[in-house]
């Protein structure tokens, strides 16, 4: 009999405990409902997706300062450049975002790029570098890079844009270079097993690289010319953006390392090593000649309601950065743009 108590109790423990959760998800679907009812229309919208908020200044206290303060914009290029979290969407995003709202009427007066990046797609670093010399000539507001950690490839390559890069003393900046996905060929493998395999393509070369087939000679020919494109490109960004770097050393000597920050500055890839967060908030508050409680630094954040998920202190930070770092040799954005401006040690 107490056996059967006890199992009964889970049993109506249980169903109360689904029965909540479905009730949940059943009231977030329609809010979601709601929300996407409520937004359809025959008039466009204003939408803004990102919510700013006060950081500490260069001594380290935050607190809301009135509509006149001009504005550091922090932006933070961490991570793999690409992905949902960073790509030429978000930061174009932010960059539309920054003159209107709280920020309009021309408060920005500087961009802080806060980089620990190992780089990403070709396509969203060169959008985003683009972006920013536009706003940086549209506006005439001047960028800054503060290299925290990791400034590699397509880090590098955005913070070309900035008119000045500080790091601190471990930060590594470099890896001039850019990479193709891998191709295989398991057409031996596939005859020793006796299976047939038929693809169709209409145009010449269309199915180069097919690794169904054993391949011709000059099929790579093709994507060997996008990558000296796209490398040409990176090295004309570097000594375009850096004049102390010679084409020259560039290409015969510096290559594609990565270079300790005393290095880095020795060669021209930074301005100033040995700097802080706070610091390099200081030296742009100097640059402006602002006052020194008479500014305010600001940051963007996302105004999903699951965003909280995702950062730093969410409880599903770990499980991203898992996924991103077991997926990350395998190039998780062919969808986008197969070549990458990619440091992988």
């Amino acid at each position: 009999m107490k056996p059967s108590l006890i199992a009964s109790s889970f049993r109506a423990f249980f169903m109360a405990v689904f029965g909540m959760i479905g009730i949940t998800v059943g009231i977030i679907l329609s809010l979601v409902m709601i929300g996407s009812i409520a937004r359809t229309g025959d008039t466009l919208e204003q939408r803004s997706f990102y919510k700013p908020f006060a950081l500490p200044n260069a001594q380290g206290e935050r607190k809301v300062l009135d509509k006149e303060a001009p504005v550091i914009l922090k932006i933070d290029i961490e991570g793999a450049i690409g992905t949902d979290i960073l790509s030429m969407g978000t930061i174009g995003r932010q960059l539309v975002e920054s003159r209107e709202g709280i920020l309009k009427d021309d408060r920005v007066k500087a961009i802080l790029l806060n980089i620990n990046s190992p780089g990403g797609t070709v396509i969203d670093s060169d959008s985003i570098y683009n972006n920013l010399k536009e706003y940086k000539k549209r506006y005439d507001v001047p960028v800054y890079a503060y290299v925290d950690g990791l400034c590699a490839s397509g880090g590098l390559y955005i913070a070309s844009a900035a008119d000045k890069i500080y790091c601190s003393d471990v930060s590594l900046i470099g890896s001039i270079g850019v990479l193709s996905p891998p191709f295989f060929n398991i057409s031996k493998t596939l005859d020793k097993l006796e299976i047939d395999t038929l693809i169709l393509s209409e145009g010449k070369g269309k199915d180069s690289l097919n690794p169904f087939r054993p391949w011709k000679p000059g099929e790579s020919e093709n994507y060997r010319e996008i990558l000296s494109y796209y490398y040409d490109t990176f090295v004309n960004i570097i000594t375009e953006n850096r004049p102390k770097i010679s084409r020259e050393k560039l290409v015969e000597e510096y290559g594609a390392k990565v270079f300790p920050a005393d290095q880095a500055q020795e060669i021209g890839l930074v301005d100033e090593k040995g700097v802080s967060l706070y610091g390099a908030i200081e030296k742009i508050a100097q640059d402006l000649t602002f006052e020194k409680d008479k500014y305010q630094v600001v940051q963007f954040r996302r105004k999903v309601w699951y965003s909280g998920l995702f950062q730093q202190s969410g409880p599903l930070e770990m499980l991203w950065k898992a996924k991103q770092n077991w997926l990350m040799p395998t190039f998780p954005f062919h969808e986008k743009n197969p070549f990458m401006y990619l440091y992988i040690p």
